[in-house]
């Protein structure tokens, strides 16, 4: 029973647009009401009514070493111990710039914010100023964060109410703006021949994780660097969902690429609120107060986020993580496609490590049209069913999965179970 939940809904619809504070939260998409969350530790969720749920969401990927680990709560009370922000440079932003240098290359230097849409955001006008050039290139289905310019054909929550753009959109904003489809190497080719010295940048999610998780295409991002750099373009990886999630380094280390200008957020918080965005040094140079291109935040770098992507990088660095991470999930992605093969539904797994969608379709999802033509009815079902066997989905089609270091082979057994279960009364 969820009593309580439905009655904070009920309030919170009339104090809050939808009654969420980001719209995939609502259920919209899966029917049903939400879930208020009280209380969480390892891979477990509680939610006001006293229900436990194993959890995929992780609070949408930050979570990689689970809720409430003992270690950043020790460490995040010793911060708070010593105050909560200053608006002042510490040790502690040094520190975790070390850390994330360290394991991306590609990053010289970083700038510390409070958001993935402020990264992109300021990634942007940063590669915009550096090429004295205005048109951006995204891929449909990438989801940048709610960024004028990258409100179009976007992924995620956007995807998931079907509004691929927004209203309250400049046409300007939009005009410089060209949307490709993910995984086409020829339609960017054509686009910066036709376009010539007009794009400033392109941008994407090495993997997307905005529309369920979709890899790159073998070879893909490997010539999309190589094009960027025959045509002076900045090359822009939002990997504010994939980095330190499918390796240490990122999808970088995983592809052994390179970006421009990288976008971070969610694990180098710790499940507090983060953004980063970092690069060459002589890009980065470009930024106030060491250059002209203008971006601040009142809690951009503050200690408590700071201590807690510190610790959990600290944990991520041990040797065997990212096989841990990969045997668990692999064992539980195998679990939901034998159930799927049992019950005689067609479903598509779309895997990257530890991030993972279930789509309800026969086809390979390669792209955004094609993770469209997934059945929403079925999904809409079994995350109900799942659901009400313990099992906490991201409550959209549309949505990645993620596996932690706390999910136990015993969560991930219940979870295949259920899965059955669900998957024959769908």
């Amino acid at each position: 029973m969820n009593i309580k939940s439905k009655e904070l809904f009920e309030k919170a619809k009339k104090l809050i647009p939808g009654g969420v504070n980001s719209p995939v939260r609502a259920f919209k998409s899966v029917g049903g009401e939400p879930l208020f969350i009280k209380r969480a530790l390892g891979s477990k969720i509680y939610d006001v009514d006293g229900n436990e749920y194993i959890d995929y969401v992780g609070s949408w990927g930050p979570l990689i070493v689970g809720h409430s680990h003992p270690r950043l709560v020790s460490k995040l009370i010793k911060t708070i111990e010593n105050g909560t922000s200053y608006g002042a440079p510490t040790e502690l932003e040094v520190h975790l710039a070390e850390m994330v240098t360290e394991a991306f290359p590609s990053i010289e230097m970083i700038r510390m914010v409070n958001s993935g849409t402020e990264a992109t955001m300021s990634a942007i006008r940063l590669a915009r100023a550096y090429t004295k050039r205005d048109k951006i290139i995204k891929f449909e289905g990438c989801y940048h964060g709610h960024v004028d310019s990258l409100l179009v054909k976007a992924g995620s929550g956007a995807a998931t109410l079907g509004l691929p753009d927004s209203p309250g959109i400049p046409h300007d904003f939009a005009r410089n703006t060209i949307t490709l489809p993910f995984n086409d190497i020829e339609r960017v080719r054509d686009i910066l021949k036709k376009e010539d010295d007009t794009i400033a940048c392109i941008i994407l999610e090495p993997i997307i994780g905005n529309i369920g998780v979709v890899p790159p295409k073998k070879g893909f991002l490997q010539e999309l660097r190589e094009l960027t750099k025959n045509n002076g373009v900045i090359l822009i990886f939002d990997e504010v969902m994939t980095g330190f999630r499918v390796a240490y380094g990122g999808a970088q280390e995983l592809y052994n690429i390179k970006a421009d200008i990288t976008c971070l957020g969610k694990i180098i918080g710790g499940g507090l609120p983060v953004g980063a965005y970092g690069g060459k040094r002589e890009i980065m140079e470009m930024v106030a107060p060491a250059g002209p291109v203008y971006q601040a935040g009142t809690l951009s770098g503050n200690p408590l986020a700071m201590t807690a992507g510190i610790e959990t990088l600290k944990i991520l660095s041990q040797p065997g993580t990212y096989k841990k991470l990969e045997k668990i999930s692999d064992k539980l992605c195998r679990g939901i496609e034998e159930g799927a093969q049992e019950a005689g539904i067609p479903v598509y797994l779309g895997r990257v490590g530890s991030m993972f969608s279930v789509f309800f379709t026969e086809k390979e999802v390669t792209d955004y049209s094609t993770a469209k033509k997934s059945d929403t009815t079925l999904f809409s079902k079994y995350f109900l069913l799942m659901l009400r066997g313990g099992i906490y989905l991201a409550p959209s089609q549309f949505e990645a999965t993620f596996v932690s270091l706390a999910h136990s082979m015993s969560d991930i057994e219940k979870t295949i179970t259920v899965n059955q279960e669900s998957l024959k009364k769908v």
